[in-house]
């Protein structure tokens, strides 16, 4: 590959970013796609504005990217919390670590690249990629001490950069803790595996066992019940059909809301409900039933301790002498709580975690087959010998630079958009007890897999066959890496441009939910805007996207310094472009307090420690022991700060400290807070309601000493409700009607 197909791939990617960033300007101020690119700012409830016509509307501005600018770090915190603030951090580390890098490998090692050897130059869009490269300095180069140099220069850097910022997380996400308001997950525990007895229920073992053995600092329990998809959609059946069954047989109906096709026959299943019906809310069907009748319990239930230094040595100490049994975690926060996993048997999660093991090992080998043939579009020899019929297209220099430098990187970036939900699913079914623990188990699977894929099985070869043999003599890894990390530049360039720059592009149109909304107002005509749900901060996705181009950086820095250009752009944008999701598009569900920094660090420092195995292997071939001897030391020096920062901060990412929950709970004493946090614990972790799960969300519920929650019908609009299904869409009441029709002739047949 040549810089004119380089060229050709700049200028392809370039045009789209500045049409696709062009047109968001203009759909952005358009009142019919609020819902789409403000999302956050509708979530909430507050009103659409609607913007008369004006010439403006239509005309592209630099406005969002003024405001994302100009939003400072305590912005970001309140609108997105500290997830989203150490998302921006990782973008800001890498800008400045490949500022750096860009100043001392442009100066200093790409003239060295260009002159290693003695040879005529052609003019430079004429010239190969690896002209550029340190595959061009000759064997036994004095000049091989600059690459060296600026691996020491970066690798200093970076760990420098990584200690502060390390610190300064570590200090935020203390002060996060010590001045929120009290965190009901600081005085919960998680209890699993709870052992069955045929003589008591769960609950009785429960309130027996943290009775006799946690006295003192016991204070509540909550059950779990069963909560599956098919579980739910039996006890929302059973519920139903005794619905119905009261209902039949009330003497007095009032009118109803529909008819069935075939019979005539009234019901009442849904009524209209407003402010002013008293009378409805003393016919509750369900005031009547026992919810304990219908949920089932599981061998699971949250413990609420009276402090919180409590709470965690509960979560920390063996509570049997068999470890299946008893087993306890802290709690998620509420919000966070993953409530399907909960019913999962703790004896099936090791062997969840074998399978989806073996799953993702056999998705990995699936993709292969993209792979193969991405690397055979690179090797533009090989493609004409195994297709000749191809020989006379790609003789066209216009097409053979399309094929070489563009479509490549574009076939693998449409068959990775496969990997984020699939590792998502894997994730789910291993068991993780919270959501944002399976966003960030989801989150390393995607990064391992994107790295794996993207570079390794890129580098080595794109057959199968080869990369086996490639893998039959591990000592020669170093060597081969050596040899096909500078040989796969033109590829790596590519894929920093298509993957980088359009996909940040294609990030702030939104373009799936665009055309979501089109199709909704246009074809569906909905004009509601409350009606689009807005998503959660994708990190599953965008964190291993920025730390997969931070780890091309690192390991291509030296050897090819023309990807750190392109790098450098991409994160200048990126932090624009995600700094105006935060603030317009995305919601704050849940967060997990920061957990992706250490999975950042632990890539930096994999990145530096793999580029310095590299440098050895490349001055090991070039044969220049002075530059190969200071390597050694400088990968011992890296993998000691690993293993510092391990040992300094990454404890207080996994548990709290206790002379801090200790201070806040003698705090919330002297100030009389205790009792407040005990009543809200025993109705925060609200897994079903009456009504409906997403009236526990909307806080339409009355609390009763009882522990049952009822729906509180005064705080919900006038409208269609179901007394067990809750609101329900116009579309929904024909399948309801359609099923109690169904139940009714069940009735009779079981009559007769």
């Amino acid at each position: 590959m040549n810089i004119s197909a380089l060229l050709t791939s700049v200028g392809i990617n370039t045009g789209v970013c500045l049409v696709l960033l062009s047109l968001y300007s203009i759909l952005r101020k358009q009142p019919s796609n609020v819902n789409v690119y403000f999302g956050r700012r509708l979530a909430p409830g507050c009103s659409r504005r609607s913007d008369p016509f004006c010439f403006e509307r239509f005309v592209p501005s630099t406005s969002w990217i003024v405001k994302a600018w100009e939003t400072s770090e305590e912005e970001i915190y309140g609108t997105g919390g500290m997830d989203a603030v150490v998302f921006l951090r990782i973008v800001v580390f890498s800008i400045r670590i490949f500022s750096i890098a860009v100043v001392i490998c442009l100066f200093l090692v790409l003239p060295v690249n260009y002159y290693g050897q003695e040879m005529r130059h052609k003019k430079i869009p004429l010239e190969s990629l690896e002209v550029f490269t340190i595959e061009n300095v000759k064997e036994g180069s004095k000049w091989l001490w600059a690459h060296c140099l600026a691996l020491y220069i970066i690798t200093c850097s970076a760990c420098i950069l990584l200690y502060f910022e390390y610190k300064s997380i570590t200090k935020m996400r203390l002060e996060r803790i010590t001045r929120s308001p009290p965190n009901p997950s600081h005085f919960t525990v998680l209890i699993r595996a709870i052992p069955r007895s045929s003589q008591e229920t769960y609950s009785d073992s429960v309130k027996n066992f943290f009775t006799k053995y946690h006295s003192s600092s016991y204070l509540s329990h909550q059950m779990v019940y069963r909560c599956g998809r098919v579980q739910k959609l039996m006890s929302d059946a059973e519920k139903m059909y005794m619905i119905f069954k009261d209902a039949s047989l009330e003497p007095n109906c009032k009118p109803s809301l529909m008819q069935h096709g075939l019979c005539g026959a009234p019901t009442n299943s849904f009524t209209i409900i407003s402010s002013e019906m008293d009378n409805v809310r003393a016919k509750s069907c369900f005031g009547h039933m026992d919810l304990a009748t219908i949920k089932k319990e599981c061998a699971a239930a949250f413990v609420f301790f009276k402090t919180r230094y409590a709470a965690t040595v509960t979560a920390e100490v063996l509570q049997s002498s068999n470890p299946m049994l008893w087993v306890t975690d802290m709690a998620p926060e509420p919000h966070d709580v993953y409530w399907s996993n909960l019913c999962i048997p703790y004896r099936q999660l090791w062997i969840r975690k074998i399978g989806t093991l073996v799953a993702a090992i056999a998705f990995v080998l699936v993709f292969l087959i993209p792979i193969t043939f991405v690397q055979g579009l690179t090797q533009l020899d090989q493609l004409q010998q195994t297709f000749p019929f191809l020989r006379g297209l790609l003789k066209k220099k216009y097409m053979n630079q399309l094929v070489t430098g563009y479509l490549p990187s574009v076939i693998l970036i449409l068959a990775l958009y496969t990997v984020p939900p699939i590792m998502m699913l894997f994730s789910a079914v291993e068991g993780s007890i919270s959501r944002s623990g399976r966003k960030k188990s989801a989150c390393c699977k995607v990064l391992y897999f994107t790295i794996w894929n993207v570079f390794f099985v890129n580098v080595f070869t794109g057959s199968v066959i080869s990369q086996l043999n490639v893998f039959s003599s591990v000592k020669d890894i170093p060597a081969q890496l050596a040899k096909a990390v500078p040989r796969q530049a033109s590829f790596f360039m590519t894929y920093v441009l298509t993957s980088g720059w359009a996909s940040l592009s294609c990030e702030v149109m939104q373009v799936f939910a665009l055309f979501c909304n089109l199709v909704k107002r246009f074809i569906l005509r909905i004009k509601d805007d409350f009606s689009h749900c807005p998503l959660s901060f994708p990190y599953h996705t965008e964190v291993p996207r920025l730390l997969l181009f931070g780890f091309l950086g690192f390991t291509c820095s030296i050897f090819t310094p023309l990807i750190l250009p392109f790098l450098l752009i991409y994160f200048a944008l990126a932090y624009l472009v995600y700094k105006n999701q935060i603030l317009n598009v995305y919601i704050t569900k849940y967060e997990s307090g920061g957990q992706f920094w250490p999975i950042a660090l632990n890539t930096t420092i994999f990145s530096l420690v793999l580029s310095q195995v590299i440098a050895l292997g490349v001055f090991g071939i070039k044969k220049s022991s002075v530059a190969s001897g200071f390597t050694i030391p400088l990968i011992i020096c890296t993998l000691l700060f690993n293993e510092y920062c391990r040992q300094r901060f990454l404890p207080t990412f996994k548990n709290n400290a206790a002379e801090v929950l200790i201070e806040m709970d003698r705090k919330d004493e002297l100030c009389g807070r205790m009792e407040k946090t005990y009543r809200d614990l025993r109705t925060v972790y609200c897994q079903f309601t009456a009504t409906s799960h997403e009236l526990c969300r909307c806080g339409c519920l009355n609390h009763h000493g009882d522990g049952k929650s009822i729906p509180d019908w005064e705080k919900l609009n006038p409208g269609l409700i179901h007394p067990t299904l809750g609101r329900l869409p116009l579309p929904g009441i024909k399948v309801i009607g359609w099923l109690s029709l169904f139940l009714s002739f069940q009735a009779r047949n079981k009559a007769n």
